[in-house]
């Protein structure tokens, strides 16, 4: 027999048509968990990679986010085994004199993060996890939760944590500061630019944490809280709107925009279907939000995202720990499971009676202010045109937030080697190099703008070097306009889509004059000059590079850059193999007009709200 590692994805083979078949996936999801629990039961650990957290909050992380699946799936009236072992878990994790006690919080700290999850079952289980604790239990538990949420978390969607451990708090007739609720609540609504649309904290990006966090949370308030009649409309109609923006991020196969850091949260990115039905919000049709949700689960049915063992693997197609940040532990990725808080609804709710109905998806590009974003839905595939975001903080945060094109179907690559530069990757991207082996990449923007379905940026890669780009759709493929200004001459290297590539080399390369294109058994991808003056090469990018699937192909323009100005124009594209993409290939647009372009962006230029927030150093 020959290992195959699809088959280890606790979803595969899985239909994921039905409320069974979700709360099959939940349980085949968890039972490879249950041989890593403690003696004690209150710590489970996955593997011996590290966190920039200690091991106990590691483990902590791991006994806890389980439960934004288990806790939805028993309020609903749903089999769970093991509610035991949670409860024995929660009194030795939160007793100081117990061996697999899990720390004391002192400061802003990861644990802040797990616990949101435990006082959301407090909330909705009470006669699972409180009740039946003896009273010493139910003391330290109290004790230790009222202990951690008098310290400031983390100025974004952490607020909302203590938040859902005051939820849970006030279920069980434990008495804390309500003052803090209160003060944490206002400031949550200072994030929020309007249209739906939130930041997550004074940064200069909006990411996932969206919709999977800020409304996912917002969500659940509005339908746990009481008395807050006014907050409580106010998020329902901020998820509203937001619904008919945020499924442009997904593709008619039910994948998501590969954007942003966390990704490793896998299917957590589909948690805002959830929860608008949690929360009886028919933003959309029921039937477009259950196609949504089922569409994105099954979708990630295919790709071998856990280990041999079923244990879900840090990466996103495929474990990958070049994607990840420096805050994931082996548990993190169970946050993936906040996909399931529709189990809680009973299964004669509009949301499970509903008949699926396809995705609803734009023939014209759908231009998004606040993100900055141009989304086009192409075969399969959602691209974003982006003017760029910035995060300095993550792990290969330029990758994540400051490329020009992302995708749902090919995602986007990280770099392994920033000494490296003829090896480089650069899907998305322009590189340049001044001695042939460093690089730089768009990290920021001084100026990002949108202006009807086109995208404008000023960035500088060095301190004395300028870019301007343009961004614009036009139908299968995308065009990028750079004018570059240098004092010095540079290289520079542009990349297209990163497709897979077959072992030995087993595809088409085409690499020519002002073009590059790379054709596998399922894709195309190509990129084309437009003033004809680079050289095209279909690169083989190092392997663990891209975010979903091991191996690729990015096809790539690559020349000198003399000093001085200099313009380049750029068409890329990609495609699932067939007669319309060869189509495509003999289809390429023109250059657009820079008067007209520039002319457009003076009359109507607007600001993009993520370059809104001043920089912090």
């Amino acid at each position: 027999m020959i290992y195959d590692p699809v088959s280890a994805n606790p979803l595969h083979g899985n239909p994921l048509k039905t409320r069974a078949d979700v709360e099959r996936a939940l349980g085949d999801l968890f039972n490879p968990l249950l041989p890593f629990f403690s003696e004690g039961a209150a710590r489970v650990r996955l593997d011996g990679a590290g966190a920039h957290f200690d091991r106990a909050a590691a483990d902590l992380e791991g006994f806890a986010r389980p439960l934004w699946g288990l806790t939805p799936l028993a309020a609903g009236g749903g089999k769970f085994d093991h509610w035991e072992l949670y409860r024995r878990g929660l009194a030795n994790g939160t007793d100081p004199e117990h061996p697999e006690y899990w720390g004391t919080v002192n400061a802003t700290d990861q644990r802040m993060v797990e616990l949101a999850a435990i006082g959301f079952t407090m909330r909705l289980l009470p006669h699972l996890v409180w009740e039946p604790l003896s009273e010493k239990a139910k003391r330290n538990l109290a004790a230790y939760l009222k202990h951690a949420r008098q310290f400031d978390y983390a100025d974004n969607n952490w607020k909302f944590f203590r938040i859902l451990v005051d939820l849970g708090l006030a279920e069980c007739g434990v008495e804390f500061d309500r003052s803090l609720t209160e003060k944490y609540l206002e400031e949550l609504d200072g994030f929020y630019l309007g249209d739906g649309w939130y930041r997550d904290g004074n940064v200069r990006r909006i990411d996932h944490y969206i919709p999977f966090a800020m409304h996912f949370y917002g969500l659940i308030y509005a339908k746990l809280a009481r008395g807050d009649e006014k907050r409580v409309a106010a998020y329902k109609e901020r998820a509203e709107l937001f619904a008919k923006d945020i499924r442009h991020w997904f593709d008619e196969d039910g994948g998501v925009l590969a954007f942003g850091r966390s990704l490793t949260y896998r299917f957590a990115c589909g948690g805002i279907w959830g929860a608008l039905a949690f929360a009886d919000l028919e933003a959309l049709p029921w039937g477009e939000i259950k196609g949504q949700f089922l569409r994105h689960l099954r979708w990630w049915a295919d790709k071998p995202i856990a280990n041999r063992d079923g244990v879900l693997s840090i990466g996103y197609g495929y474990p990958n720990l070049f994607m990840s940040e420096s805050y994931n532990s082996a548990g993190s990725p169970y946050w993936a499971l906040k996909a399931f808080l529709p189990l809680a609804l009973p299964a004669d709710h509009p949301f499970w009676m509903a008949e699926e109905t396809p995705a609803v998806v734009s023939k014209k590009p759908v231009p998004l202010k606040h993100p900055g974003m141009v989304m086009t839905h192409t075969p399969g595939n959602v691209v974003a045109l982006s003017s760029g975001q910035q995060n300095w903080q993550m792990r290969a945060g330029t990758e994540k937030y400051a490329k020009f094109v992302y995708s749902s179907r090919y995602g986007f690559s990280t770099e392994v080697d920033e000494r490296a530069y003829s090896q480089g990757a650069f899907d998305g991207a322009l590189a340049f190099s001044d001695d042939g082996r460093h690089y730089r990449v768009r990290e920021t923007n001084e100026v990002a703008q949108i202006a009807e379905q086109t995208l404008y940026s000023r960035w500088k890669p060095w301190s004395d070097v300028e870019v301007e780009t343009w961004l614009i759709p036009a139908n299968l493929w995308h065009i990028r306009v750079h004018r570059i200004t240098t004092p010095r001459a540079l290289h520079a290297t542009e990349g297209g889509f990163a497709i897979a590539r077959a072992d030995l080399n087993a595809d088409t390369y085409i690499d020519e004059a002002g073009r590059a294109v790379a054709k596998s058994a399922d894709d195309v991808s190509a990129i084309v000059d437009l003033t004809g003056k680079r050289e095209g090469r279909a690169h083989r990018a190092y392997p663990n590079t891209n975010l979903i699937v091991s191996k690729t192909i990015v096809p790539q323009l690559r020349g000198e850059i003399p000093d001085g100005t200099t313009l380049l124009v750029t068409a890329a594209m990609a495609l699932p193999a067939g007669a319309e993409a060869e189509a495509a290939l003999s289809q390429v647009p023109h250059a657009p007009d820079m008067a007209a372009l520039e002319a457009m962006f003076a009359r109507e230029g607007v600001d993009v709200s993520a370059i809104l927030v001043p920089e912090r150093f």
